[in-house]
């Protein structure tokens, strides 16, 4: 009888260590995937954030334009009026 329950004893041991080694596997797989997915957001985040910023810059060149624009157009108003007179 007391082989039996050495027997059982190991084999519960076993399934055991099985369960242990298979369990943190599967820890260790979903960790590297969720890190792998972490940084994909993360750079999508950056060129997201790259975008909005040269969106900015491009809005200030705009404005910049627009105001020399509108100083040319004045100038030639006034160059108008001169040669009208």
């Amino acid at each position: 009888m007391s082989v039996v329950s050495l027997e059982a004893i190991i084999v519960a041991l076993i399934s055991l260590a099985g369960s242990a080694v298979g369990s943190l596997f599967g820890i260790v797989v979903n960790s590297k995937l969720t890190n792998y997915r972490l940084e994909q957001l993360e750079n999508r985040v950056n060129k997201h954030n790259n975008l909005i910023e040269r969106t900015y810059d491009l809005e200030k060149v705009t404005r910049v334009q627009a105001e020399k624009i509108a100083v040319a157009n004045h100038r030639i108003d006034d160059l108008e009026r001169k040669c009208e007179k």
